[in-house]
């Protein structure tokens, strides 16, 4: 066996020329000629020309048994690439007709490397035929088109093996048997799955009800994950019956190209998934050191946050009703810090992709960040500068109630007929807060209310009977003593402003104690004989307007002790 790959250096320029010349003699003479004396030359048959491709201009591949065996890159000796691969083609057939001498050689040539089986020429690689883009030698090129010409050389023969023949069908029976009760399992497995989930749904779903209305629409979810079950049994059963094909494919020789490049683009997927796991793993351990880092520092600030909220005394700046925003805005710009530094590690954070992504939700903040930063910094002046707190009585506007909740964006006040108000804090911070809890002394609210009396009546005598009034209501205090203001001298009464204290909290106490006052002024009114009305003067009437003890009681109404 000949293997050497490189001539040998001549001795002189006319042995070099001579050698040269003989070798092109001896090369032409046998491609010309037949393979052997007993042999006739053929045309390629329409099967030989199928085996050979051309994949760009003057290249030609050289295909036997579905398998790649090398591709002619240049012409030699006036045959252009396709012939040689033709040529090629038909000479492999006619050695592996006969079942001789199947030894590859190799025989160094001036114009390249002759390939011979047994001593038998297949085709010849000349220094055109390299590769050079991809840095490819002849030497490496010649190695690699004996390895594929062995394969198929082993191949061809297993094919005229009929008991090679036979263990690849039972090979491909026995697949076929595993895959059809693998398919049967899954199937089995989808149905016990789908109906068990069915009935998990509708235990749930009874669950999920709010005053007897579902939070989730039970036929939605089962929409949702029978698509999704759907979706991954199909999966799963093109996977199996991908493996099946590619391992059927491979027992077979003639498919088994055909085969191995299936399995091999599926383990090359699987492959390159879980290099490219491997490769993000450590940006993925930066990442999660960095969000592990965020919500220690977040702990440790837990206790500080939750002893001030507690009602124990403030730090500073720091105290019960600026706790709860503190610690949302602290926590939040921990986050967002956490998440800034994390993002350069992040898998595909330097993709297109990623870049589009983050065009877009700046575009989107930008276009509706100024109405929610405007709503998010009068929040912040709310609750910082302490304009309210909650549970203060206020009155906002035209709204009056008990403060129950001041968020970011908008405050809740809860008003004493049972009606619960949301105003938008830009709102509160420009109009004017009315505080009745803010004043007092000790515990309690400010209560007032305004009644309008005639110019013919003493004022000393309405502020008594109003005084007179708050003493006999509930929950007024007699310390500090209520106050009568005369606000405004109109055209045709003064007015008339009574300022008490009371101790009950909270919007329904407040509430009935401002019902039970305008009862009481009414009453001490009547008994005095003072009307309680403010037209514009035109004449006395021809009765006063008030109503005697008497009829205090007129049906359907009765005494309280009744």
């Amino acid at each position: 066996m000949a293997t050497t790959l490189r001539p040998p250096r001549p001795d002189s320029s006319f042995r070099k020329w001579l050698q040269h010349a003989l070798a092109c003699v001896c090369t032409a003479l046998t491609l010309a000629l037949p393979v052997t004396a007993t042999a006739a030359d053929e045309a390629p048959t329409p099967a030989d020309r199928r085996s050979v491709t051309t994949p760009d201009d003057g290249e030609a591949d050289l295909v036997l048994m579905n398998r790649h065996v090398v591709r002619f890159r240049s012409s030699l000796l006036g045959s252009p690439a396709a012939q040689r691969a033709e040529r090629g083609k038909h000479n492999l057939d006619v050695i592996l007709a006969r079942n001789e001498d199947d030894t590859v050689k190799v025989q160094s040539n001036p114009m390249g490397n002759i390939v011979l089986v047994g001593d038998q020429l297949a085709f010849i690689l000349t220094h055109d035929d390299v590769d050079r883009l991809s840095g490819e030698t002849l030497d490496s090129l010649t190695h690699r088109t004996l390895g594929a010409l062995r394969q198929v050389i082993v191949e061809t023969r297993e094919s005229r093996d009929s008991e090679a023949m036979a263990r690849g069908a039972g090979a491909a029976a026995g697949a076929t048997a595993v895959a059809l009760i693998l398919a049967l399992v899954l199937t089995r497995l989808h149905r016990g799955l789908g109906t068990r989930l069915v009935s998990t749904i509708d235990r749930k779903a009874e669950q999920l009800k709010l005053g007897g209305t579902e939070l989730i629409r039970r036929d939605r979810i089962l929409a949702a994950v029978g698509w999704l079950m759907s979706a991954s049994y199909w999966l799963l059963m093109l996977l199996l019956g991908y493996a099946w094909l590619g391992f059927v494919l491979a027992r077979f020789p003639f498919t088994r190209a055909w085969g191995e490049q299936l399995n091999g683009y599926l383990l090359g997927i699987v492959l390159d998934m879980g290099k490219g796991i491997l490769t993000t793993l450590p940006n993925l351990l930066i990442a999660a050191i960095m969000f592990l880092l965020a919500r220690g520092v977040v702990g440790l600030l837990k206790p500080l946050f939750d002893h001030v909220s507690s009602g124990e005394p403030g730090i500073g700046w720091l105290d019960r009703d600026t706790v709860e925003p503190t610690r949302k805005i602290t926590n939040i710009l921990i986050w967002i810090f956490a998440l800034v530094m994390a993002y350069p590690y992040l898998p595909g954070a330097h993709t297109e992709a990623f870049k589009g992504m983050s065009v877009l939700i700046g575009l989107m903040v930008s276009l509706g960040a100024s109405s929610i930063v405007g709503q998010g910094a009068s929040g912040l002046i709310l609750m910082y500068s302490r304009t309210l707190r909650t549970g203060e009585y206020v009155r906002i506007g035209e709204h009056e109630g008990t403060i129950v909740a001041i968020s970011l964006f908008t405050t809740r006040l809860r008003t004493g007929r049972g009606a619960e108000i949301t105003l938008p804090n830009a709102m509160i911070v420009g109009n004017a807060t009315r505080n009745y809890s803010r004043t007092v002394s000790g515990e309690g609210f400010m209560v007032d209310t305004t009644v309008t009396i005639g110019y013919d009546t003493p004022w000393r005598q309405v502020e008594a009977m109003l005084i007179q009034a708050a003493a006999r209501t509930p929950g007024i205090l007699a310390s500090p003593t209520p106050r009568v203001y005369q606000t405004v001298l109109s055209d045709y009464y003064p007015e008339y402003c009574l300022v008490a204290q009371a101790l009950p909290t909270g919007p329904l106490p407040r509430a009935e104690v401002i019902s039970r006052l305008h009862a009481n002024i009414q009453d001490v009114f009547n008994e005095h004989g003072v009307q309680i009305m403010s037209p514009h003067y035109m004449a006395d009437p021809a009765t006063d307007k008030v109503v005697p003890r008497e009829r205090w009681h007129t049906p359907p109404a009765r005494p309280a002790d009744e």
